[in-house]
């Protein structure tokens, strides 16, 4: 009598919002998800909502009040991917691959009380395991959760990223594969520096410190998981063909230099009346303190800084490479480089992997530029 086999293994599959703006891309999404069934792979697929949907929903609730309540902010924005997920299940059905979509709850995300900007606490991921296992696949609504006290929370930006690698966690699927419109991560932004490169393999440190820095591509809150983890990602084109790019949960065998920016910052003064409970409660989150001030990107802000703040907009471009702030001899280069293209460098830091600079936000594409070339010239 032979020994029963295996079962499949399972794959999770995130398909951001340009991946399924419209109906014509979630069917091509259907045939990716059917062609990796047919493959003898076990598939939940965590969606986005379609296109700009959610930059919609958020500027509806701004027009309603110019600080929207974040309980019901996030009742609102969580619709956008149900659509998606729905969507999806009839076009994987049309297929004739069986399909069920669920939402962050019924998935099983338990998330703390934080509206908008919440942090997973815990997976229970049963009933996600009950409808894969007879080859169903499981379309899962990204970016959301449920708190301890029931309520809609929603995870913030990226949190569709942050929902697959939760839950390849939680299952223990064979990788987790980000999907979107571009096929990996590059060494810079290729729309702002079109010579930037693909970095075929990256190490999850490294990675977290470019999310931390602003790159679209990957995403803090996730990237931090993955490693945290064990998680394997692969970050991929959904459409064209390439070979994406592979994040290790070890280092990689190169450790490429990368160069990204983020404008979504301000400064505010640490000496400010109740400034940490202020910036919490608005859904800032704290990036360093640096002397009297805290920098703070306002990503998942969605409405106005409390005027007590007194916060000022800030524009950084950050390089990262392994032991890039002890090798001064290498980031000078950029360094001058930027101030003889005339970009006003207002600050500076460096530290491990990381050198940062501080300037005007006209100039940030700019910068990026004379940074990335600065530091990718040979010598």
């Amino acid at each position: 009598m032979s020994a029963p086999s295996a079962p499949a293994p399972i794959v999770v599959q995130k398909y951001g919002g340009s991946s399924v703006a419209d109906l014509d891309k979630i069917r091509a999404v259907a045939e990716r998800i059917a062609a990796t069934v047919a493959d003898g792979r076990r598939v939940i697929a965590v969606v986005s909502a379609m296109g700009n949907t959610t930059n919609e929903l958020i500027a509806l609730a701004q027009q309603a009040s110019p600080a929207p309540d974040r309980r019901e902010l996030d009742m609102l924005i969580s619709v956008g991917e149900r659509i998606t997920m729905a969507l999806l299940a009839m076009c994987l059905r049309d297929l004739g691959v069986a399909a069920r979509s669920l939402t962050g709850s019924q998935s099983g995300i338990i998330t703390d009380e934080r509206h908008a900007d919440a942090q997973v606490v815990e997976v229970r991921p049963d009933r996600l395991l009950q409808t894969v296992e007879d080859g169903t696949v499981a379309i899962v609504a990204g970016f959301q959760g449920v708190s301890r006290q029931r309520e809609v929370t929603t995870l913030g930006r990226g949190g569709s990223d942050t929902t697959a690698v939760v839950l390849a966690a939680a299952v223990k699927a064979e990788h987790c594969e980000i999907c979107s419109d571009v096929d990996g991560v590059f060494s810079a932004d290729p729309r702002v520096v079109p010579s930037a490169a693909k970095l075929e393999d990256l190490p999850l440190e490294a990675a977290v410190e470019l999310a931390r820095g602003g790159a679209k591509v990957l995403f803090e809150d996730a990237v931090r998981y993955a490693r945290d983890h064990g998680v394997r990602l692969t970050a991929s084109s959904t459409f064209g063909p390439g070979s994406g790019t592979r994040l290790q949960v070890k280092d990689a065998p190169t450790k490429p230099v990368a160069v990204t920016s983020d404008h979504q910052l301000v400064a505010v003064s640490t000496s400010a009346a109740d400034v940490w409970s202020l910036l919490a409660a608005c859904g800032a989150r704290v990036r360093s303190v640096e002397g009297g001030q805290a920098i703070v990107d306002i990503r998942n802000v969605h409405g106005e800084l409390p005027d007590a703040l007194e916060a000022q907009p800030v524009a950084r471009v950050r390089a990262v490479a392994s032991a890039l702030a002890e090798r001064p001899d290498r980031w000078h280069r950029a360094h001058d480089a930027l101030q003889v293209d005339g970009i006003d460098v207002q600050a500076h830091g460096a530290a491990g992997d990381v050198v940062w600079w501080q300037v005007p936000a006209e100039r940030l594409s700019d910068a990026v530029r004379v940074v990335h070339e600065a530091l990718h010239r040979p010598g």
